[in-house]
């Protein structure tokens, strides 16, 4: 647990030397011990064996602030003590319990119909923060009272770390089987149209859109360099229906699709099957699998179909794989930080609140959480304020953008129409 806490602190810290100023600070009730430290946070009992795990130890609303930013465990009261700053707002205790996912394991009767927990029933998003990071204003606070004991520590550079321009592949084609001319002649646009889409050029295909988009993230990866990754997550397995369309690896269509990935050195990760969010065991064998029929070597990124990671604890499945970065956290019904952070962080198991070696992206923006009416359902201009609300403060606190679009929403449909003009403008702010 000492280990998870250091690590805490020097996420929190968020500058070169963390570790140095890190020894700077204490987490101890312990009078004995403050004058060791610059600055004291006094834990608010939220660790302890009789409190942790049980209902009790969930935040109670309305949330006490401190300085303006919601605080989930202790009091926003300081003082000094001698030489030391002495802090009874526990922050530790409140980012531990989003970087983990705590609440989840809390509260693992509230999922929805997929299996997953609901941004919506997220303390985030009933306390009315779930646009905020608030674990990099966290760390902002630690470092004003750093200042206030006389610690000379600086500020990060409002700049974003890294861009991830992702793209799941659920529905690579259309109208490129037998399977879906049967489907378009008894339920879609009929016989002959769905003849011509099949037997024409892929680039005639609706769905095809992926020159399109490399040609959109390429613009962004000019401006930024190494800083800005092209990801496309590729199914590989998974018998429920939720997993259907499966690829045909073998096909001309498909074969084309990994020749245009490869010339645009595009970067290739598992995407982890609808059954394999329901059986967790089966990560490994769709990793390798992947890695057998693209002919690619070490995979080792990760995102759920359905954004269907439903337990805390199956990310130690995902570590067994040899995956180490996944691109999950995100909620589907509401954009935003799901784990309180913008940068990317490492993974706290909340059943034995131990650190991990696999590294979380913050996932804030999926294309149909923006427009569903199930979920967000935001018009146009709404859902563009609201991204460009999450880019600012991303990059105001050093964080890095993961974003997420099918490429099935830039295909010509009366449904998904506006898609194409929100990625456009929002890649041009990235831009300039």
């Amino acid at each position: 647990m000492n280990q998870t806490i250091y690590y805490i602190i020097r996420f929190l810290l968020g500058v070169d030397r963390a570790g140095a100023y890190s020894s700077l600070i204490g987490y101890t009730s312990d009078v004995r011990l403050f004058h060791k430290y610059k600055v004291v946070i006094v834990p608010s009992g939220f660790f302890q064996s009789s409190v942790y795990g049980t209902p009790e130890s969930l935040p109670q609303l309305p949330l006490k602030e401190i300085e303006g930013v919601p605080l989930l465990f202790g009091t926003p009261k300081e003082e000094c003590f001698e030489e030391t700053w002495v802090i009874y707002a526990d922050i530790i205790a409140s980012s531990y319990f989003l970087l983990s996912r705590y609440e989840e394991i809390q509260k693992r009767d509230i999922r929805d119909k997929h299996g997953r927990f609901p941004g919506k029933e997220s303390l985030p998003y009933k306390a009315g923060f779930i646009h905020r990071p608030i674990v990099e204003e966290y760390g902002k606070l630690l470092r004003h009272w750093l200042r206030k004991a006389c610690v000379h520590i600086p500020e990060p550079q409002p700049e974003l770390q890294d861009i991830w321009l992702t793209h799941d592949v659920d529905a690579p084609f259309f109208c490129r089987s037998l399977r879906n001319i049967c489907r378009e002649t008894w339920k879609g646009a009929g016989l002959l149209k769905a003849l011509k889409l099949y037997g024409g050029p892929l680039e005639k295909d609706p769905y095809y859109t992926f020159p399109w988009i490399l040609e959109q993230d390429g613009k962004v990866q000019n401006k930024y360099g190494d800083r800005c990754h092209q990801l496309y997550f590729l199914k590989a397995g998974g018998r429920h229906a939720n997993d259907k369309p499966h690829y045909q690896v073998r096909s001309n269509d498909i074969q084309k699709l990994l020749q245009l990935f490869r010339q645009n050195q595009v970067m290739l990760g598992l995407h982890s099957s609808y059954e394999a969010s329901l059986c967790p065991d089966l990560i490994p064998e769709e990793k390798m699998k992947l890695e057998h029929d693209w002919k690619l070597e070490n995979i080792h990124q990760n995102r759920h179909h359905y954004l269907a990671s439903r337990e805390p604890e199956d990310q130690t499945k995902l570590i067994k794989a040899g995956i180490t970065d996944d691109f999950t956290m995100g909620y589907a019904d509401v954009s935003g930080f799901r784990l309180g952070t913008c940068r990317p962080v490492k993974w706290i198991n909340p059943m034995t609140r131990q650190l991990t070696s696999l590294t979380l992206h913050p996932l804030s923006v999926m294309d149909c959480t923006l427009s569903e009416s199930q979920y967000m359902g935001l018009p146009l201009n709404e859902a563009f304020r609201y991204c460009l609300q999450l880019l600012k403060q991303t990059k105001q606190y050093g964080g890095e953008i993961v974003w997420l679009w099918h490429n099935t929403s830039f295909a010509e449909t009366e449904k998904n129409s506006y898609h194409k003009t929100l990625y456009v403008r929002l890649l041009n702010a990235l831009i300039q």
